[in-house]
């Protein structure tokens, strides 16, 4: 009897950058993207966020249960009337489409999802992945006990904890974690090192 593959959910990842002073008008469009999305089947979710207050880049994301509905999302004419409303306002520089939570375990290229047929190539294995995590954790969460566990010491367990992880968010995920995956995705990904190919 065959079974039938079962779909993977796909996040699409985008940076788009926009002047600052038109945060008002930015954080409108955003927002009328997201409400479009919700009504197709399969979405999943939406979120958004800049790296600092006044950056020029804004990172999105939005997830569907698989690539036809994520398909059928991209090539509606809803998203193609709520892309042409941005024209001059918004620049596109990056996208990704990833499955899994494997998107933090490679560096940033684009991918298309072309044959709706052929799911793809899965994500490594959990395990290796909480590895590739904990090996760029520790050595940072180290650095902020020795620092800002000294500059916060007198601070409630709240607060330490409050601006700990503001801090270390943004390291991990735009600094360390790219690093550490990049240096590793051989093994990530069960191939050779690179000294033994």
């Amino acid at each position: 009897m065959e079974t039938a593959t079962p779909q993977l959910a796909v996040t699409v990842a985008i940076t788009r950058r926009a002047d600052p002073s038109r945060n008002a008008e930015m954080l409108a469009w955003v927002r009328a993207g997201a409400t479009l999305a919700e009504d197709f089947p399969g979405f999943l979710g939406v979120g958004w966020m800049r790296p600092v207050l006044g950056s020029t880049e804004w990172h999105m994301l939005y997830r569907f249960a698989d690539a036809a509905a994520l398909h059928a999302w991209e090539e509606s004419q809803q998203r193609q009337w709520w892309l042409s409303s941005a024209q001059g306002m918004v620049e596109h520089t990056r996208v990704e489409r990833r499955t899994g939570i494997e998107g933090w375990f490679d560096p940033p290229q684009e991918h298309e999802v072309d044959d709706l047929t052929v799911p793809p190539p899965g994500p490594p294995p959990r395990w290796k992945q909480a590895v590739i995590i904990w090996l760029g954790f520790f050595p940072v969460s180290l650095l902020a006990a020795v620092t800002l566990g000294q500059l916060l010491a007198g601070q409630h367990v709240l607060v330490r904890t409050l601006v700990t992880t503001l801090c270390l968010t943004p390291l991990m995920t735009y600094l360390v974690l790219p690093q550490v995956t990049r240096a590793l995705q051989w093994w990530l990904h069960g191939q050779p090192p690179p000294w033994r190919r």
